[in-house]
């Protein structure tokens, strides 16, 4: 396609864009909240993400523990705090920090809460970060801790995708739009600055920049006390990254490691994640080393996790004197404690409570530098696809786990099971996916598929009442697919389907749907699937290479435009993920799988729920309006729904979240159930 008719529409809000958008949202409301159990649905999803009894999660600021919450009667949110004596009990007393409900009356701006970095080691002032409707560009604020009110003099930024960060009481690390050469192509500063209180921002000095292809750069200070020290990190892509320490008076010093491992740098240690080999150490090794001695060149380290056959590093979390293992063995989780020896001893491996198979264990907390028994807290939580949360505490080096909180179970349960399956992909490879529905069956029943397959993202078995109330309990199966390109097997899981390989990801897919059907648990009639933004590339794939496999697709905040991707918003930023279109021989395969650009108006394809967001600023809602568009041309069954705020999430709170999955799940039995099914030979939604 030389001439994209439809590139008008990648005008986010012009209002031709937005007459369109008026008259495709008013065909798919009309259709889809026409479904007798539509207000059902979104009554039920509604009261499981406003539940007043579910897990408040925390973060540690000193003496207090801070959580942001969204209710019924509070939609964008409030940040609060509590005491630790205070969260064990079962209805904690919580002080109101800012309310974001209010803010936004008070200035009649829609914002959403986008966190806050509090300052260190006092705890006095924190930089807060407001999106409009949703958006990842923020306005930051200075906010007074003790006050509870802005700083009306204080630090403050115009909206951008900024990044912020304390240094003491009159310096921050800056990098934002500050004009021409600020910003790199995908969108994020290229330039940090060390900006002074009461100083004009064009005047403070840059301290650190990049070049205009990067994706970024970001500059903070570390203030633990024995321990200051200024970091930088420069990310040529998505996946490399250099490292330095910023000194006074001297050129910035590059901490060698590997440019496309992760680092993590804490009180005395270097922790490195491996991507690839290095220092006869394989791909997926956590190594440990003495900062300062690296940095004089010794290389001597401990080695944290070595992968096995099945069993690889999901992530890490340090404690002041301590590190959390969070490893996956055929996508199960498990955690452990390290402590390093005395003496420069060995390294010791504890297991940090029981987690049950097919389960996925996480760290939400640690207080990594706090002094006395606090800094070597451990909140952790273990849940399943049937398995509500539960919240637990442990202190490293302590034996015991005390049980904090434990979510409530929102949807039935009886009747349904928990089962891994490995489907074989087309080149061999074994694809584990899960499924959770009826112990017992007749027949196929309403399956919905969900994957990913990008980004080294792992999917672990996660507990969804939304799901459950609206798809599990009316007796459909739900099925979460392990796929290349994820990170469930490690770096090399990954690598197999990056760039031109990505292939490999949309077969151990369509292998997933095979197998469904194999073993009777659906039929492609009754099979829909579902993903969201690199998510959404793959349903737009399956929608056009694989049609045969499914009854109905939906793709939210998808990409669909792989020959445009790179000069919409962030999309330059994912080049090393997917490849660059002005490349000759890297725009061939983008071709090849680009769901815009392989719609064939001679086969049939399942009916498919695009969703989006105007205000998604990092996938551009042009992606999935132009196919829309497209399809709607070629005379191909598709519903196209646009939230006028959420962003990249869709939606901007509770109750337009709980719209969205009534649509959703509306539009998915509707397609795929008997009681649903449109007879023969009824007009195809979209068709002109």
């Amino acid at each position: 396609m030389s001439d994209d008719p439809y590139v008008w529409l990648e005008e986010t809000e012009s209002d031709a864009a937005l007459a369109w958008v008026g008259e495709r949202n008013a065909e798919t409301v009309a259709e889809l909240t026409s479904d007798p159990r539509f207000e059902a649905l979104e009554k039920a999803a509604r009261e499981v993400l406003a539940d007043p009894d579910r897990i408040p999660y925390v973060a540690r600021r000193g003496p207090y523990l801070y959580n942001f919450w969204r209710d019924a009667d509070r939609l964008r949110g409030v940040w609060r705090r509590t005491t630790p004596e205070e969260y064990r009990k079962p209805d904690p007393r919580w002080e109101p920090v800012l309310d974001v409900d209010a803010l936004a009356e008070t200035e009649d701006v829609p914002w959403v809460w986008a966190g806050a970095t509090v300052r260190r080691p006092d705890r006095k002032r924190a930089l807060v970060e407001l999106s409009r409707d949703g958006g990842d560009a923020t306005v930051v604020r200075e906010f007074d801790m003790e006050g509870r009110t802005f700083v009306e003099d204080g630090f403050r930024l115009p909206e951008a995708k900024s990044s912020v960060g304390w240094i003491d009481e009159d310096h921050i690390y800056v990098g934002t739009d500050t004009g021409p050469g600020a910003l790199t192509a995908s969108g994020y500063p290229r330039t940090v600055r060390r900006w002074r209180r009461g100083t004009p921002l064009a005047e403070a000095p840059v301290v650190f920049e990049g070049e205009h292809e990067d994706v970024s750069v970001h500059v903070w200070h570390d203030p633990t006390p024995g321990f200051e020290r200024d970091l930088a990190v420069r990310s040529r892509d998505f996946w490399h990254r250099e490292r330095f320490l910023l000194r006074p008076d001297a050129e910035p010093l590059r901490i060698e490691v590997p440019d496309d491992a992760m680092c993590h740098v804490h009180r005395e240690w270097l922790l490195v994640t491996l991507r690839s080999p290095w220092l006869d150490r394989p791909a997926g090794a956590l190594l440990a080393f003495g900062f300062d001695a690296f940095l004089r060149g010794e290389r001597t380290h401990e080695v944290l996790f070595e992968p096995e056959e099945g069993t690889v590093l999901e992530g890490h979390a340090t404690t002041r004197g301590h590190v959390v293992l969070e490893t996956l063995t055929d996508v199960s989780s498990r955690l452990d404690v390290l402590t390093p020896g005395t003496g420069g001893g060995p390294w010791t491996r504890t297991p940090l409570g029981e987690v049950p198979p097919l389960s996925t264990a996480v760290v939400r907390a640690t207080s990594p530098d706090e002094e006395g028994e606090t800094g070597e807290e451990i909140l952790f939580d273990v849940s399943g696809f049937l398995q509500p949360a539960t919240l637990y505490r442990a202190v490293a080096g302590v034996p015991g786990v005390e049980t904090l909180k434990r979510a409530p179970a929102r949807f039935t349960t009886d009747g349904l099971c928990v089962r891994q399956h490995f489907a074989d992909s087309a080149d061999g490879t074994r694809v584990p996916y899960f499924v959770v529905g009826p112990r017992e069956q007749e027949g196929p029943v309403p399956t919905l598929l969900y994957g990913y397959g990008g980004f080294e993202v792992s999917l672990t078995p996660f507990h969804s009442a939304v799901t459950g109330r609206g798809w599990l309990e009316r007796g459909g199966a739900y099925v979460v697919a392990n796929i290349r390109g994820g990170g469930e097997y490690g770096p090399a899981w990954h690598r197999a389907a990056l760039g031109a390989e990505r292939d490999r990801a949309f077969e151990d897919f369509a292998a997933v749907a095979r197998d469904l059907s194999a073993r009777g648990i659906t039929a492609p009639e009754r099979l829909g699937i579902s993903g969201g933004s690199n998510g959404g590339l793959l349903m737009g794939v399956m929608l056009t290479r694989y049609p045969e496999l499914f009854g109905a697709v939906v793709a939210e905040v998808p990409l669909l435009d792989m020959l445009r991707y790179h000069r919409l918003l962030a999309g330059a930023s994912w080049m090393a993920e997917y490849g660059d279109p002005d490349d000759p021989a890297e725009r061939a395969h983008l071709f090849r799988w680009s769901p815009y650009h392989n719609l064939d108006a001679d086969r049939a394809y399942p009916p498919l729920l695009l969703t989006t967001s105007t205000r998604d600023d990092r996938v551009h809602p042009g992606h999935a309006r132009k196919m829309a568009a497209r399809m709607r041309e070629l005379g191909l069954p598709v519903r196209y729904f646009e939230n006028m705020g959420g962003g990249h999430a869709g939606a901007s709170d509770h109750e337009q979240a709980a719209y969205m999955r009534a649509l959703v799940h509306s539009f998915l039995w509707r397609t795929l159930s008997e009681e649903g099914r449109v007879p023969d030979g009824a007009a195809r939604p979209g068709a002109d």
